[in-house]
């Protein structure tokens, strides 16, 4: 068996499929590309993945992209640990988080994001950035609402390798520019929550590599 995980520091997306590799044990190659040097966007990685986006998982010599089919690939394969619920509506309920987090929570993130820690020292447009600040705000209180013990639905689950890079990119924009306030914008429960991802040893295994410097 070979599992190849094509990656970029700092996506929350790759770091989703990367904590599901580290969920379930497996042994892997870890590829990370550049962002800045354009290694995405080379002949040899779109060979790889025709789109020039990461994560790209390659296993056996066939390849599959985008982090959902991703993690389902993954259970179907690799069935335990189980990354889902055994019980079937618990089941679509933890795939319905990972859904909203991947079409609402990410989305309004990014509209903050592109305004702030992607545009390195620009500076970006101050109303784009409260609206994405608002919009994250909200979504963020949906989530909070969500939490069922110290985890979405009770025991780790896909859900929460889902929302747990974004929480964390949230508190890395907090650190590298706190005049912003994001991190006010964090309902307590999933401030204790980060607590609680960031302490895991599968989250400390795969901390994005450019956060460390």
């Amino acid at each position: 068996m070979s599992l190849t995980l094509y990656a970029g520091s700092g996506s929350p997306f790759v770091w989703k499929v990367w904590l599901a590799l580290e969920f379930k044990g497996l042994e892997y190659t870890l590829k990370m590309l550049s962002f800045s040097a354009g290694e995405t966007r080379t002949p040899e990685f779109r060979a790889v993945n025709p789109r020039g986006k990461v994560p790209a998982l390659e296993h056996d010599g066939r390849t599959l992209w985008e982090s959902g089919p991703i993690l389902e690939y993954l259970e179907d394969a690799f069935p335990e640990p189980r990354l889902w619920p055994e019980d079937p509506f618990e089941r679509a309920l933890a795939r319905r988080l990972t859904a909203e987090h991947d079409l609402y929570l990410y989305p309004a993130l990014r509209r903050a994001l592109a305004q702030s820690l992607f545009r390195g020292d620009k500076p970006g447009d101050p109303a784009e950035l409260e609206a994405g600040l608002a919009e994250t705000q909200i979504e963020l209180e949906r989530f909070a609402a969500q939490l069922r013990g110290p985890y979405l639905c009770g025991a780790l689950t896909g859900a929460d390798l889902a929302l747990f890079p974004s929480l964390a990119l949230i508190r890395r924009l907090d650190l590298r520019a706190p005049e912003l306030g994001a991190g006010r914008r964090v309902p307590a429960a999933l401030v204790e929550y980060t607590d609680r991802m960031t302490a895991l040893p599968l989250v400390q295994r795969t901390w994005p590599p450019h956060w460390k410097a």
